[in-house]
């Protein structure tokens, strides 16, 4: 595909009661907390989080991504709606997570802090655990972890507007790995360099959409290339 388009649009929305019961997910939402808002999004319909979500929401990452252990680049694109600080219950949230385990562990994803104010909004790309964090250390005993962050401390999100977000991703895996986070079509920051690799059950990836999350969430794209920023700027208008 051409620059300007997705890799694929994502499939088949599912549910199952938690990521663990994958195998066992049904199409469609079967949570009452989350529904699809009629006339809500930029255009037209979008999901809204109504409180914080306790069950799964995702897209099976197989045939949706176009994954490479060894070398994989990519754009993840959408919009969020919400005011952090006022709408987000207590913990951590990520809009998107895209794992087959978990946040630490052959992941991308963005998310809002639990304990600041304003709400920080981070990006975060991990390659396999025991490449990176062998001892297994939890984020506030290993330094390592902040480091490897984009984090914007005053993020621009609001609830009365749309705000556009883009990660993009190029040659994770092959040793000299980058993410870069934009908001609005405006570049944020780049990760530190990402020496290891994702290591995946294909299976099992998911595109986990609101852990914890509650707001307006619209638009999701996946392309198959790092999106220029000229592209991202128009992906944001």
């Amino acid at each position: 595909p051409s620059p300007c388009r997705p890799l694929v649009y994502p499939q088949i929305l599912l549910w199952s009661p938690n990521y663990k019961l994958q195998s066992e997910a049904l199409p469609g939402l079967h949570n009452p907390d989350v529904e699809i808002a009629k006339g809500a999004g930029r255009r037209g319909d979008a999901l809204r989080f109504k409180k914080k979500n306790q069950h799964a929401i995702f897209y099976r990452a197989e045939k949706n991504i176009a994954f490479n252990e060894g070398n994989w680049t990519g754009t993840i694109s959408f919009w969020l709606r919400l005011d952090p600080d006022k709408e987000l219950e207590p913990g951590f949230c990520d809009p998107i997570q895209v794992t087959d385990k978990a946040y630490n562990d052959s992941a991308i994803w963005v998310d809002f802090t639990k304990d600041d104010t304003p709400r920080h909004f981070r990006l975060g790309v991990f390659g396999a655990l025991a490449a990176w964090n062998p001892e297994n250390l939890a984020p506030d005993k290993n330094p390592k972890f902040n480091s490897r962050l984009v984090v914007i401390e005053k993020p621009p999100f609001r609830a009365d507007k749309w705000t556009h977000v883009a990660i993009t991703y190029s040659a994770v895996g092959s040793g000299k790995g980058s993410a870069r986070l934009y908001l609005d079509g405006k570049p944020i920051g780049e990760s530190p360099a990402i020496a290891e690799k994702l290591q995946w059950d294909l299976s099992k990836a998911a595109i986990r959409l609101g852990v914890n999350y509650v707001g307006l969430f619209d638009e999701l794209s996946i392309h198959n290339r790092a999106l220029s920023e000229k592209r991202i700027r128009e992906l944001s208008k």
